[in-house]
């Protein structure tokens, strides 16, 4: 058996839903520790991290429960289970943030035209929390973060998140010292560009993946050369690529064998073809043979 560790392909981790368990009760409380420390200093960058670590919870609960729906086992209806919908619960997750996005414009643009005092000791601390909350539940999806587009999407949002809230607890440092209250919304915005930026690829790799595009992490051309290289292969097309959930891909097409090949062979050669395949990040692979003389081009 080959070692697979250089391959970003395979099943997460079981540890993966304890991770996603821990960290949504831990944000979940810190998200409302933060929110009412928000109101009470009438901090925005508070209640905007705050909206920012909440829809990091949506996200986390979204994907745990896409990998929940990812044991379901297939059904008449639904051949492939529900797996299709970790693809669609990473869009879904996009969106709201975007959401959350136009939100926190609003009032911070609100907030540069009428500032209001804010507290900054309160301020500092509560966002401090923040940063050690955000940083081990980042670490808590470390391990997985190569294997699964969900644990990828939650660890960069709790790495993110952790910096975020060293940028609050700066702020209120600031206005601590200095008295500058136009510092709060002006964090509130750099969150909100950092929270587009994050988003933007979540959105277009998911996007991509739902619109059963080939998964970013897939090479056509590496594969075509793969196959090709094959002793008696001679041509391969109808390539079809797809994602079947975040951490899993299929493919199909269509070999043509030199025409000396017995049966045998031909399903030894396959055989071999999906071992291949499957160090590529390929799981799922159907294939139909045809032989060099007779052929859907020809025959």
């Amino acid at each position: 058996m080959h070692n697979h560790d250089h391959h970003h392909h395979h099943a997460p981790s079981p540890n993966l839903t304890r991770a996603f368990v821990i960290g949504i009760v831990l944000n979940i409380s810190f998200v409302a520790i933060e929110f009412g420390a928000g109101l009470f200093t009438h901090s925005l960058a508070l209640i905007s991290d705050a909206g920012h670590n909440l829809s990091d919870v949506s996200g986390l609960f979204l994907a745990l429960w896409a990998i929940r729906l990812l044991k379901v086992k297939p059904t008449q209806t639904f051949t492939y289970g529900y797996r299709k919908a970790t693809v669609l619960v990473s869009l879904f997750n996009s969106v709201i943030l975007l959401i959350a996005v136009g939100v926190i414009g609003y009032e911070s643009i609100l907030r540069f035209l009428q500032p209001r005092p804010v507290e900054g000791v309160v301020m500092a601390w509560v966002a401090g929390v923040g940063i050690v909350i955000n940083a081990l539940t980042a670490f808590l999806f470390f391990k997985d973060k190569d294997k699964d587009l969900n644990a990828k999407g939650a660890y960069l949002h709790m790495a993110v998140d952790a910096l975020v809230s060293v940028g609050v607890v700066v702020a209120g440092l600031i206005i601590l010292f200095t008295g500058w209250v136009w510092i709060d919304p002006a964090i509130s915005m750099i969150i909100m560009i950092v929270i587009v930026y994050g988003t933007w690829d979540l959105l277009k790799d998911s996007l991509r993946l739902s619109l059963d595009g080939v998964p970013p992490d897939i090479d056509l051309q590496e594969i075509k050369k793969l196959v090709l290289s094959i002793k008696d292969v001679k041509d391969i097309h109808h390539i079809h690529v797809w994602a079947i959930s975040t951490s899993q891909n299929a493919l199909t097409a269509h070999l043509i064998l030199a025409d000396h090949l017995k049966d045998a062979e031909q399903a030894r050669l396959k055989n071999e073809l999906k071992h291949e395949l499957e160090h590529l990040g390929i799981q799922h692979v159907t294939l139909e043979t045809e032989t060099e003389s007779c052929n859907d081009q020809k025959c």
